[in-house]
């Protein structure tokens, strides 16, 4: 039974208090908070997100509309732009890094069932990174090109639910593939990658632990034919062959074969070409894996588009940085409660209720039971313009 709780409240309730507390302390970070805590913090800030706040004084203008009510949402301190901006400055971005770890390692296991498009029951990540566009006057720290500014999101996601498991923020001319160096590959698992990933010293690395990758190659790579595979028939598949690499740098990086499939998608009119060291599925279990890549660039238009990661409150690193892990704390959270009370709707339909329902009283699945939730449309081509003309 609801006791008179708001839905804000019900929904930080899924925040684990123990785990959280534990981040706050490794860092310190409520050593000096002056009367505005890492919970205030987190806390404003995850309201920012569900209800798309514009800046730290539209913050401060709803919570304190809502003045009587912020100390049974859990708020202790007083809400104000200044001291919120402080917080984000002074706080260790590392916190939520920890607490978006803790989150993950609760909603994994809750989505391991999810189906990815395949019979495949091995773990499948998907690696890719987005780029933030900053202003460089107001974030020359994040210095990408002679006029741009920006971060990039690393991630590693899994493919089952669409749980980010590794996450690096990083500054805009760092390449991509020098993450790799960052993730410790589980044996046994799949790792499906874009060729700007492509770089054989690093990939020998998932040989080396048991892991499996799908890349694909660029033109200039050498490679020499040593065996064929038959090819079956109506799947897109135009070859299946065993290879070696022969140029003497990479040979050396990647003294082991290769297996190089090619693929033409009828539905893009697209030639690919695949790059394993995975030599049992078959071929067009492969293609189908990197197929399911594109899972990961959803992700990406899913968190910038419904959550406040392309506008910041704060110019500094680590105030962007904090936004941008409170904002991933934040789809977790929704992630974990969707499971927990078994809703029906998406997590975009989700985060359309809460953000109009956050300070009712009542039960979080009874806001839901109201609602008959339609399919979300995907392809814009589908939607209705505005104006006929």
């Amino acid at each position: 039974m609801n006791s008179g709780r708001t839905v804000f409240s019900q929904l930080m309730r899924h925040l684990p208090a123990h785990e959280f507390h534990r981040c706050v302390s490794r860092y310190g970070g409520d050593r000096r908070h002056r009367g505005f805590s890492c919970m205030d913090q987190f806390l404003s800030m995850a309201f920012a997100q569900l209800t798309w706040r514009e800046s730290l004084r539209d913050i401060e203008t709803c919570l304190r509309s809502m003045q009587p009510r912020l100390y049974h949402l859990g708020f202790r301190g007083w809400v104000s732009r200044s001291t919120l901006a402080d917080a984000n400055e002074a706080h260790d971005w590392r916190i939520w890094a920890d607490l978006a770890q803790v989150l993950i390692g609760i909603a994994r296991p809750m989505y391991a069932t999810e189906p990815i498009g395949s019979d495949l029951e091995a773990t499948v990540y998907a690696m890719d990174s987005t780029t933030i566009d900053l202003c460089l006057s107001l974030f020359p720290w994040a210095r990408f090109r002679a006029a741009k500014a920006a971060v990039k999101l690393h991630t590693l996601l899994d493919l089952r639910g669409s749980i980010p498991t590794f996450i690096r923020i990083s500054h805009g001319k760092l390449h991509d593939v020098n993450v790799l160096d960052d993730i410790v590959p589980e044996a046994g698992s799949f790792y499906v990658m874009d060729r700007g990933y492509l770089d054989f010293e690093r990939l020998y690395v998932f040989v080396l632990c048991s892991a499996f990758y799908v890349v694909r190659t660029k033109a200039h790579v050498q490679l020499q034919r040593r065996y064929s595979r038959a090819v079956p028939p109506g799947t897109g598949v135009r070859s299946d062959h065993t290879v070696v690499l022969t140029s003497y740098p990479s040979a050396t990086a990647y003294p082991d074969a290769l297996r190089r499939i090619r693929f033409h998608d009828v539905e893009t009119d697209k030639r690919l070409v695949f790059l394993t060291n995975n030599f049992v599925l078959p071929a067009p279990i492969i293609a189908q894996l990197y197929k399911q890549r594109w899972k990961v660039e959803l992700f990406f238009k899913w968190i910038k588009q419904h959550l406040r990661i392309k506008a910041f409150y704060g110019t500094s690193e680590n105030s962007v940085k904090t936004q941008v892990w409170i904002a991933i704390t934040t789809y977790l959270l929704v992630a974990i409660l969707k499971k927990r009370l078994a809703l029906d709707a998406s997590l975009y339909q989700i985060l359309q209720v809460l953000s109009v329902t956050l300070f009712e009283k009542t039960p979080i699945w009874q806001a839901f039971q109201r609602t008959t939730f339609q399919p979300e449309i995907l392809d814009p081509r589908n939607q209705l313009t505005l104006l006929n003309l």
